[in-house]
């Protein structure tokens, strides 16, 4: 079954598998730090459709939920990640560009 971020609850965490589209959306997502196989965790969701607020890369980052739409994810319970473990990083060979 295949997961969103924008399907997320506050707390989860989950690895980017892939961003779906093209363009200028996916290379703007990218340039943020959301590229396949890094860690992020839903921080809070705004309520009637507004924003979440996800950490990763030691960073706070708002996005619309059509963005998160777009991003297909691996939550944490299928990647057997602990989670209280937070120093465990998957970082795709080109998230430090």
């Amino acid at each position: 079954m295949e997961r969103f971020l924008g399907d997320l609850k506050p707390g989860e965490r989950a690895c980017v598998e892939c961003i779906q589209g093209c363009g200028a959306i996916r290379r703007r997502m990218m340039d943020m730090g959301i590229v396949p196989g890094v860690e992020l965790e839903v921080v809070r969701r705004a309520p009637f459709g507004g924003p979440l607020q996800v950490r990763l890369k030691g960073y706070y980052l708002a996005m619309r939920r059509g963005e998160c739409a777009r991003i297909a994810v691996t939550t944490a319970h299928q990647l057997n990640i602990d989670p209280i473990d937070t120093t465990r990083h998957i970082e795709h060979p080109l998230a430090s560009r």
